[in-house]
């Protein structure tokens, strides 16, 4: 129980650090721009809802497409955490989305942007799928693949409902912080995101090690 505890605890931090709902914020008040409250809410939900649910498809099926091609899973652990480590450094760095929230407001009347950009890339990119990766490639023995996968579920749940929330309450919570705020935030999760993608680099090379023979446990 304690192992899928810290499994939970490590996902969901690093799945908020990477997603970073306080740098999605004000993209989506900027491209909901003029839109009333229950566009906003209706928004919020069915792009969480979106994100979520390729996270799942992901947490299952890219794991089983891995194992069924044999692609070793600290290869898995050790790209994960390059991916990791790029996007923390990335973080220190002006925001990315600089031009989404400096651009023409809600855009087309009709468009739908609750799949694109909002869930994909904001909320599910690059990191979030090598999190998600990689954290269930530290799943070892076949008696723990259950519980660590409910714990990296529940992870998921827990990250989105709390985007959902940051989303649901980003005008009070910009008037609050302001953009400074958001800027400050920002960087300080990237040493955090840096940090957890070397930690996987380091562990994925032991393990490599290991399975391989080079150094024995």
């Amino acid at each position: 129980m304690e192992r899928e505890l810290t499994l939970f605890i490590a996902t969901f931090t690093t799945l908020l650090a990477v997603i970073n709902p306080l740098e999605a914020m004000p993209v989506f008040l900027k491209l909901l721009l003029g839109k009333d409250d229950a566009v906003h809410r209706q928004v919020a939900r069915r792009s969480c809802l979106y994100a979520a649910s390729m996270m799942f498809f992901f947490l299952v099926f890219g794991n089983l497409i891995l194992r069924l091609f044999g692609v070793p899973l600290s290869m898995v652990r050790i790209v994960g955490g390059i991916i990791l480590m790029r996007i923390g450094f990335e973080l220190f760095s002006p925001s990315s989305q600089a031009g989404l929230i400096s651009g023409s407001g809600a855009g087309h009347e009709d468009e739908d942007i609750s799949f694109i950009p909002l869930a994909m890339p904001i909320m599910f990119g690059p990191g979030v799928l090598a999190t998600v990766l990689g954290m269930t490639s530290t799943i070892t023995g076949s008696g723990r693949i259950i519980p660590a996968f409910a714990a990296v579920s529940a992870a998921i749940l827990a990250a989105m409902v709390t985007t959902l929330l940051v989303l649901l309450y980003s005008e009070r919570i910009l008037k609050r912080i302001g953009a400074k705020g958001v800027d400050a935030a920002t960087r300080m999760v990237g040493f955090f995101v840096s940090a957890m993608g070397m930690g996987l680099i380091f562990h994925g090379i032991v393990d490599a090690l290991h399975g391989y023979g080079v150094i024995n446990k």
